[in-house]
């Protein structure tokens, strides 16, 4: 039997390398369109590679394939782009959106599939929102085959999920404070990058997924108070957290306001149910504990990788200080 073939538009990022390497585990015949290499992660062996500009799609020869996934797709006009190149030419078109498209505030938990998208904070979820529609759009007047995935936070050993990355680890081992938004109790789930792969690529060529939506998480829900201390107890070391109003973050680090205040401030719980009708295999096996120990390896592995923000840190002691006082 012929393996069936994939074109992933942007192969080697956080979220994309997991779902690239089970995708070619799988049997998937899988092409790459990337800008370039990303040095931060090895090769994808086995997949081929187009080296070209996802926003001009239209420019290049990609033929035709069972499965196209846009990891690279922000903008509605850049979807409308995707349906009229992909119409004939593919048997489903997967678009990555995003879970912080979903209410905010949201008015009721656990989150569906069936939640309102509606983030008044962050033009980047509406963005996807309104990327969503054109598919939905499309699939209802002409029968475009699309699927469309919504990741919450996705990570992998080169992301820490705090405010400020490697600044707020380094403060951590030199005994500074860290800041944490709110008042630590709020809920947030944070998704190993193997574990979405493992529902993303059970989607793919599956007939009862087009049409449709789906969320793929990891149904650990944690306080940011205990992600923080488990980082801390990755680096050997107790964490001394000063809590801060996420408004006053979002005032005094103008740059993480929008995502702040339009998803992490907010408590989120998934309900997977619907992703286990259709890929019944998916679980999600590591809890975060497991994930901070190789978030923190990782990075004192190799000294070129501790890079602190010395404008934010400055801002960090600034909130920390006025907190205290």
């Amino acid at each position: 039997m012929t393996a069936p073939t994939a074109l992933f538009i942007g192969g080697n990022g956080i979220i994309s390398s997991a779902c690239s390497a089970l995708a070619i585990e799988r049997g998937f015949d899988l092409t790459l369109l990337n800008r370039g290499t990303d040095s931060t992660r090895p090769p994808i062996e086995g997949a081929r590679s187009i080296v070209g500009d996802a926003d001009h799609l239209d420019e290049l020869d990609l033929g035709d394939y069972d499965v196209v996934a846009n990891f690279r797709s922000f903008l509605p006009s850049s979807t409308q782009k995707d349906v009229d190149l992909f119409t004939g030419k593919t048997g489903q078109y997967v678009y990555i959106s995003s879970a912080s498209a979903y209410q905010k505030p949201v008015a009721r938990l656990p989150i569906t599939e069936s939640t309102p998208l509606h983030n008044p904070f962050w033009q980047y979820s509406r963005d996807k929102a309104a990327s969503e529609r054109v598919l939905v759009e499309a699939y209802d007047t002409s029968g475009f085959p699309m699927t469309i995935v919504r990741p919450s936070h996705t990570y992998d050993r080169t992301l820490i999920p705090l405010e400020g990355g490697w600044t707020q680890i380094d403060r951590m081992l030199r005994g500074e404070p860290v800041v944490v938004h709110g008042d630590g109790t709020s809920l947030w789930t944070l998704t190993h990058n193997s574990d979405f792969a493992l529902g993303f690529v059970g989607l793919l060529g599956n007939p009862r997924a087009v049409g449709d939506t789906f969320h793929i998480t990891s149904d650990e829900a944690l306080p940011w108070d205990a992600i923080t201390h488990m980082l801390a107890s990755a680096a050997g070391v107790e964490a001394d957290i000063v809590h801060v109003a996420s408004e006053t973050i979002a005032r005094t680090i103008p740059s993480v306001g929008p995502g702040l205040l339009g998803d992490k401030a907010h408590s989120v719980i998934f309900d997977n149910s619907k992703l286990r009708s259709v890929v019944p295999e998916f679980v999600a096996t590591t809890p975060f504990w497991r994930g901070a120990r190789e978030i923190v390896e990782w990075y004192l592995a190799d000294p070129s990788r501790q890079v602190v923000n010395a404008e934010l840190n400055a801002q960090l002691d600034r909130l920390v200080a006025a907190a205290r006082a």
